[in-house]
């Protein structure tokens, strides 16, 4: 059973890097360029993470499916308030500008875009929903304290009217109510929806070919902030939802939220922000490289003790 899991979860992780190796080989060949990328992210942050949470929540009222909703919401709260604790304790840089992109890589990972997937393989349907109430969180979350971390100006505009938020709003609509997408907008929502995974594998592959230099990898605060995205989160988190004795379907959806690389948002919020954009394409794209190694691991150690 265990290693049938890890070869589910390795699967879909070796079919995200494919994707990636796509984006990078596009870039290379002259194919995709800086301002086409640029679109393609403002495209997805706009579009395509709304239509995911309105397609998850486009479903029948379930009191029981409204509790673990609830439930898991909760504990997103509350792994991103960990996570940012960790990050504020343990990531250490001289630079200023480098401090706050490790800091955000740490505390936000990419739950939307490579956690999905892995929810649907493994969990079905009912895990896409509960990944987007992570994601709904998480969009809080980036748009307040990630906002904070990388020195911009907290914008309750920002927070009440960004694409993540109004997504929620309609999603909550659809589920609570009778109401429900009629087909003629429920199929072109489920088709943006679906280029959720791939579009940013794309633009992670586009910025991993961007890398001119390795010193950045070499960098000892660079190497600790990757290890605590990847390991030490996440292990954490996995330590107390076996210590809460948190099983199932809701405790496998966040360690699979939590097992993610740097968030895909790190680069476009660093370059928003002024800070260095070259170390945030590094941490996102590195991370994403090993990541392949440990959501495999992580995952299935989760499975077998949750």
């Amino acid at each position: 059973m265990v290693g049938t899991e890890f070869l589910t979860v390795f699967k879909q992780v070796v079919i995200l890097f494919i994707l990636i190796f796509i984006g990078f080989f596009c870039s290379k060949k002259k194919i995709f360029t800086e301002e086409g990328i640029k679109s393609i992210t403002k495209f997805v942050l706009f579009f395509v993470t709304p239509c995911v949470i309105i397609n998850s929540f486009n479903r029948t009222f379930d009191s029981h499916v409204l509790k673990n909703l609830g439930i898991v919401s909760l504990l997103a709260v509350g792994v991103h308030i960990i996570n940012i604790l960790l990050a504020r304790l343990l990531v250490r840089e001289k630079e200023d500008s480098r401090l706050r992109v490790y800091r955000y890589g740490v505390i936000f990972s990419n739950c939307g875009y490579m956690a999905l997937p892995l929810q649907s393989a493994l969990l079905g349907n009912e895990g896409v929903f509960y990944g987007a109430a992570f994601i709904a969180v998480f969009n809080l979350f980036t748009w307040t304290y990630g906002v904070a971390e990388m020195g911009g100006k907290i914008s309750l505009k920002k927070i009440f009217l960004n694409p993540g938020v109004i997504g929620i709003g309609i999603g909550l609509v659809l589920f609570l109510t009778p109401f429900k997408l009629p087909y003629v907008l429920e199929i072109p929502v489920a088709s943006l929806a679906a280029l959720n995974t791939p579009l940013p594998m794309l633009v992670i592959g586009f910025y991993l070919s961007k890398i001119e230099s390795l010193r950045i990898i070499g960098n000892l605060s660079f190497v600790w902030s990757v290890f605590f995205r990847l390991i030490f989160a996440p292990m954490v988190i996995l330590g107390l939802l076996y210590v809460l004795q948190i099983k199932g379907i809701i405790s496998h959806v966040i360690i699979i939220a939590c097992t993610t690389p740097a968030a895909a948002n790190t680069t476009m919020f660093a370059a928003l922000y002024n800070r260095d954009k070259e170390v945030a394409a590094a941490m996102v794209s590195i991370s994403t490289l090993f990541a392949i190694v440990t959501m495999p691991l992580i995952i299935t150690l989760a499975m077998k003790l949750c």
